[in-house]
């Protein structure tokens, strides 16, 4: 067996490696990437200041005192994986020599000095309740009087002041109880309404900044604690930040969130910079990037196993063995969330370290999977009653055609096909963007590709016109603001389209000819989504229709996010949604001009006890 390291932040990596403490890939992947570096940083001109990372800890657990709860006045000692952090972030440092030869040409003083701290950007990416709040504040206080470093801004930054003040009053308690602190240390406000930390043996002071408060330039920070990256809308706050590293030898920007739900977001780019920079695959290594994010192996993901076996779960909670948040707490949230679908995905999220594809997914996967049929017969629909949902992309997007098929005398469910489109140029790194299979699915034929890089409408339209053929299409929804060139396109090629205008007084649809394919005008705002989602849910959560688990479709349905205007009106938000929605959007189009006593009449003249029978299928 290997020697343990006297080194807290080394033998923590050596001790994730060897399985002594449970941790998820990329933890492991950042420990291999410490000793890695251990054996081989030198010749990139950094070194491992064991003494130096020694005396960051002992600050922690000498100097600070932690509070509220069972923890109120005790001293901050560390978790192993907190050692790990502040081991990496004050032991490892960067040689620079020839800045410091230029600057001491007399060698006057002394020779550590040129060693400056190798890590500029710590990206923390854990669970709810784990300890990062407080161990952000403990950093900011180092920065503030234990670094070294004349005049030194340290900032507690976020996007809103109040989401800031979070972490600074951390910062605040663990100043209140430490005696040394107090000798050392000014506040300028008291308690809640502190708002200034002073140092003014070096000059220096710890505040709260946020982009809430316009004309602040010209900072020039040693080092920021970033709270929450998950919720801030962009990189404003974090660049206005780091612009003024320029002024600094050694800056730190240190980074904490839960996972997110938004893979568009700037919080994603940090997290995709830490899974790279933790396995090494970024060549030229970037150096000066260090990550720690919770995660579980894709085979804990299989049928949600991790939320039955809790062996697992220290994986993603670094603190759980040490009583945060405690296993009763995780329990509970899991129980209840069963109960409400909705909450499931929040507790993935918060607890688990997992990136939901919503903020607050409409369609969880408790709702959309009991209505998939693995045996799904495209023969029993052959004649049925359908309608069609449209949903046309600009150019190079995802383009869904869905229909919704009534039940038959030999079938008593509805029926959801869906069918997607891509321009075929390029499908690998469109799958590299969106994260999702797109050159897989095209082999299993779950989409069809077009050659160039635009949809080819033309394919578009014969495919309709093939496929509809086989069935009674009563209609298809379509968004008129896409439709000019499809119906150019049909014309060219002898496909005839019947565009339909809604009687209001008699609620029919009259079309502008007898014969071709029925299109159907459907406003994509609001006040016209609203029933048709709520249609669309009724028969989602009643089980009445089945769909044959298209993973295009499926995909589709994780990532929509539904909004209400000022009115309460229900639409699906694109902006919010992660990832495509549009096969959702054809299907909901669908049922929108799906007749309501198609919907009604599944279960008319059924007993109670025959419905639920039937819903349970």
């Amino acid at each position: 067996m290997a020697k343990i390291s006297k080194d807290r932040a080394t033998a923590y990596a050596q001790s994730v490696l060897s399985g002594e403490i449970l941790a998820g890939p990329i933890v492991r992947a950042a420990c291999q990437r410490h000793l890695n570096d251990l054996e081989y940083a030198g010749e990139r001109g950094f070194y491992y200041d064991e003494k130096e990372a020694a005396e960051a800890i002992a600050f922690f657990e000498e100097i600070l005192y932690l509070s509220a709860g069972q923890y109120e006045g005790e001293p901050f000692l560390l978790f192993p994986w907190e050692d790990f952090i502040i081991g990496s972030l004050f032991g490892w440092k960067r040689d620079d020599s020839e800045k410091w030869v230029e600057k001491n040409k007399r060698n006057k003083i002394l020779k550590d000095t040129r060693f400056k701290r190798r890590f500029r950007v710590a990206y923390i990416e854990g669970p709810k309740g784990c300890g990062k709040s407080p161990l952000a504040g403990g950093i900011g206080l180092k920065g503030l009087c234990a670094d070294k470093e004349a005049r030194a801004e340290i900032y507690a930054a976020a996007t809103k002041q109040a989401q800031a003040m979070v972490l600074f009053r951390d910062a605040v308690a663990m100043y209140e109880q430490s005696e040394i602190l107090n000798r050392r240390l000014k506040s300028t406000g008291v308690g809640e309404k502190c708002w200034n930390l002073s140092h003014d043996e070096s000059g220096s002071f710890f505040r709260v900044i946020s982009s809430e408060k316009k004309g602040q330039s010209g900072p020039k920070p040693h080092m920021i604690l970033l709270d929450e990256i998950h919720e801030h809308p962009d990189n404003t706050i974090i660049e206005m930040l780091r612009a003024g590293f320029k002024a600094r030898e050694q800056p730190l920007s240190f980074m904490i969130t839960n996972s997110g739900y938004d893979k568009t977001s700037v919080c994603w780019v940090y997290h995709e910079a830490g899974r790279k920079v933790a396995f090494e695959l970024v060549d030229p290594p970037n150096d000066e990037f260090f990550a720690y994010i919770c995660s579980l192996d894709d085979e804990d993901l299989i049928d949600d196993k991790y939320l039955d076996d809790e062996s697992l779960w220290p994986k993603v909670n670094p603190s759980l063995e040490y009583g945060l948040p405690g296993y009763d707490y995780i329990r509970g949230q899991i129980a209840e969330a069963r109960g409400m679908p909705s909450k499931m995905a929040t507790v993935k999220r918060l607890s688990f370290c997992q990136w939901t594809e919503a903020e607050n997914p409409w369609i969880s996967p408790e709702i959309w999977i009991p209505c998939r049929d693995s045996d799904f017969d495209d023969s029993l629909l052959a004649g049925r009653k359908c309608w069609g949902g449209l949903d046309l992309s600009a150019v190079n997007d995802l383009t869904a055609f869905a229909l919704m098929f009534a039940p038959s005398a030999n079938d008593p469910m509805y029926r959801l096909k869906v069918w997607f489109w891509l321009p075929g140029e390029n499908l690998r790194r469109k799958s590299e963007v969106d994260h999702v299979p797109y050159d897989v699915w095209e082999k299993q034929e779950s989409l069809f590709t077009s050659e160039g890089s635009a949809i080819s409408k033309t394919q578009v339209i014969r495919f309709i016109h093939n496929e509809t053929a086989k069935y009674q299409l009563v209609g298809i929804a379509y968004d008129r603001n896409r439709m000019k060139d499809l119906i150019e396109f049909a014309e060219k090629d002898g496909i005839e389209l019947a565009i339909g205008k809604w009687d209001k007084e008699k609620r029919v649809w009259n079309f502008d000819r007898s014969s071709g394919i029925k299109m159907m005008p459907f406003g994509q705002e609001a006040r016209s989504m609203a029933p048709a989602i709520d249609k669309f849910e009724t028969m989602l959560l009643q089980k009445q229709f089945r769909h044959d688990g298209n993973p295009c479709l499926t995909w589709c349905a994780s990532n929509v996010v539904v909004d209400s205007d000022d009115s309460g009106y229900r639409k699906m938000s694109k902006k919010k949604s992660v990832g495509r929605i549009d096969g959702i959007t054809a299907s909901v189009m669908a049922c929108g001009v799906l007749e309501d006593t198609h919907v009604k009449s599944v279960y008319e003249g059924m007993t109670e006890e025959q419905i639920i029978e039937r819903i349970s299928l």
